[in-house]
């Protein structure tokens, strides 16, 4: 049976993931991640993708993408298509490096934008890859914090003007977020 067609729209913003097949890794070094980041600024400069958030894991990505033209499936075609012919060639094997289409959520206020941030970076943290959200160098955390320069393709004035219209303030809030759940455990609402 055929896959239903996305909804697509101007102006929509997105989460989306994608994963390997059988959870296997997609990224088996750094270079595979840098190649991947390229193509994602390739992607924003071609198809006008607006990137809020984003975390690369090993075996799966987030992106928080807003879509100023109805164009999400193409952008991400040309996205994970490129990604996976390089990384097929790259690591000497063939077949289907996705596990199936991306997955793709709509995020509809503010306050679902800015809790959807929080869990991308924190992806790496349930997962006990690193400690902190910040100790991760394959997400957006860094650069919305105000830690480390921000990639070309990345914006982060959506998410911090939706804690406070004064920068600062609003990386303070965004670190404090984030960090909310050290203290305790337990799942983070997205």
């Amino acid at each position: 049976m055929p896959q239903p067609l996305r909804i697509q729209s101007d102006e929509v913003l997105y989460h989306l993931t994608t994963r390997g097949v059988d959870r296997r890794a997609i990224f088996l070094d750094d270079d595979d991640r840098r190649f991947f980041l390229r193509l994602l600024d390739g992607v924003v400069r071609l198809d006008g993708f607006v990137i809020h958030a984003y975390c690369l894991m090993t075996n799966h990505v987030h992106l928080l993408v807003e879509t100023p033209g109805a164009n999400v499936a193409r952008g991400m075609q040309r996205l994970l298509a490129h990604y996976a012919r390089e990384h097929n060639a790259r690591a000497g094997r063939n077949g289907h490096l996705f596990e199936r289409r991306y997955l793709d959520r709509l995020v509809e206020t503010d306050e679902h934008l800015i809790s959807t941030a929080r869990y991308l970076v924190r992806n790496p943290v349930e997962a006990r890859l690193c400690d902190h959200p910040g100790d991760w160098p394959w997400s957006s955390y860094r650069a919305t914090a105000g830690l480390a320069p921000r990639p070309r393709f990345l914006t982060t004035a959506r998410v911090l003007a939706a804690l406070d219209p004064r920068r600062p303030v609003a990386r303070t809030l965004y670190r404090s977020f984030c960090d909310e759940l050290e203290a305790r455990s337990g799942k983070i609402a997205a």
